[in-house]
């Protein structure tokens, strides 16, 4: 079973976390069912930016992002080119080490 690496974010997992996790799912499935509370504002639709997250170590081994992805991606705060929508992100065998923005470009927050 590969292991996710989350790097420390200040508000979502300050001490950052390593995971555990069956290939096959979504990287926001993952991040969510560990109590990661990731933002998702289009419930994981890939219709907005706010479940952004950089992949630090095994960006190759991920599925390829889809041109709708990489469209939204443009619009992300922080964009590196290892970004992905953690929402369309599908986890394969290999480990990750993943880094949640600090920021995200949703005006609105429910939780904040």
């Amino acid at each position: 079973m590969p292991q996710i690496v989350v790097l420390p974010h200040p508000v979502l997992c300050p001490e950052g976390t390593v995971i555990d996790a069956p290939a096959g799912k979504s990287l926001c499935d993952i991040l969510l069912d560990s109590d990661i509370e990731i933002e998702h504002a289009c419930e994981k639709s890939c219709a907005c930016t706010t479940c952004h997250v950089v992949i630090r170590e095994g960006f190759a081994s991920l599925n390829e992002a889809e041109e709708k992805e990489e469209d939204l991606l443009d619009r992300a705060w922080g964009l590196e080119a290892t970004s992905r929508l953690s929402c369309q992100a599908i986890l394969a065998d290999q480990d990750l080490v993943i880094e949640i923005p600090k920021y995200t470009i949703n005006q609105v927050s429910e939780n904040h």
